[in-house]
């Protein structure tokens, strides 16, 4: 590639001119970017920045998320999705608290040891906070060396071996952290996935995919595939009490509050199949149900459609540790997933109308 050495100058001035201005690149606080990085993998700009501010607000230190009920952290990620990322925040934070004195480690082999920093995330702490020379490499990244190289394939590790060997090369001395937040910034503002502004790219005359015209099918897309799922939810009530139950520690959605319910099987009603749920999970016969609602929602590999229904059963379910009945005014208080948190403002606002 020709004008290698002006590679990283021309991008740190880019960056300079162009960065936008976000919360966390306000900051020399090492837990509040490392916050902010968690955040902003699988998630955009535009939603993390209010959670960023709201997160940090509630937990304003290291010690703070450290010492705060996993429930609580649970809760200020709802609606963040990837719920595994805030439960290694809460760890990771606890181990840096014990062993470190609540400083993150400024070493790669320290913090590739903690829960949830993997290559990218300690690249990202070391470059940004620590300045150190230290290759990062995320969607952005990768995307836009792929078209610098003309590096066919989908956007995986396949061509990671070239993506770091081109890092490696590219990388300054000094300024880490202007010129790895530079790479991401080029990608999520110029190239882009649809709709790569080249014009206004300032490498565009040494891109080889531009100088190819390939830069639109480079990297190749992938098929999204999506499983569609048909579940039915029990919204029981005693008095002015809903039940709500705990999901298990793992597996998708670990350790959040819902209503009651299930899958429906092939062959079954959406009735049939909330009468065989309650039964199997809480004991329970139904008596009466009628519809209320059916609430849409889309996670990252499913499409799901709840068929929610206001349940009388008999008996009554009873309640443990991770079985509850609560009123209404406290159950925001619980982390939900998306969808229960969308039947709990049905009910709410019926409840008020």
């Amino acid at each position: 590639m020709k004008n290698i050495k002006s590679f990283s100058k021309s991008l740190i001035s880019w960056y300079r001119k162009n960065r936008r201005d976000l919360p966390w690149r306000k900051t020399s606080d090492s837990y509040k970017i490392w916050i902010s990085e968690i955040m902003l993998q699988q998630t955009t700009v535009s939603a993390v920045v209010p959670y960023y501010k709201e997160w940090v607000k509630k937990f304003p230190t290291m010690r703070s998320v450290a010492s705060a009920p996993l429930q609580k952290i649970l809760k200020q990620w709802q609606g963040l999705g990837y719920y595994q990322r805030a439960r290694n925040i809460h760890k990771a934070a606890k181990i840096i608290l014990k062993s470190h004195q609540g400083k993150i480690p400024c070493h790669a082999e320290d913090l590739l040891k903690l829960p949830g920093f993997g290559p990218y995330t300690t690249g990202a702490v070391l470059s940004i906070v620590f300045g150190v020379r230290y290759p990062i490499i995320d969607a952005n990244v990768r995307r836009v060396i792929m078209r610098q190289l003309a590096l066919e394939g989908y956007a995986d590790t396949s061509n990671d071996k070239e993506i770091l060997e081109f890092l490696e090369k590219m990388m300054p001395q000094k300024d880490m952290n202007l010129f790895n937040q530079g790479l991401m910034e080029l990608g999520a503002l110029i190239c882009r996935t649809d709709n790569a502004r080249c014009n206004m790219c300032p490498f565009r005359k040494i891109c080889r995919a531009y100088q190819k015209g390939m830069q639109e099918i480079i990297p190749e897309s992938k098929k999204r595939i999506v499983h569609k799922i048909n579940a039915v939810v029990g919204v029981i009530r005693n008095r002015n009490t809903f039940f709500i139950q705990k999901r298990g520690s793992k597996g998708l959605l670990a350790d959040l509050w819902e209503f009651p319910g299930g899958k429906i099987e092939d062959g079954e009603t959406p009735k049939k199949a909330l009468s065989r749920e309650l039964k199997e999970e809480l004991g329970v016969s139904l008596i009466s149900a009628r519809r209320m609602m059916n609430v849409k929602h889309l996670y990252t590999k499913f499409d799901v459609n709840l068929h929610v229904w206001d349940c009388k059963v008999k008996p009554l379910p009873k309640i443990d540790k991770t079985h509850r009945w609560d009123r209404l005014n406290n159950m925001h208080s619980y982390p939900m997933p998306s969808g229960s948190s969308k039947i709990l403002d049905y009910i709410v606002k019926q409840e008020k109308a």
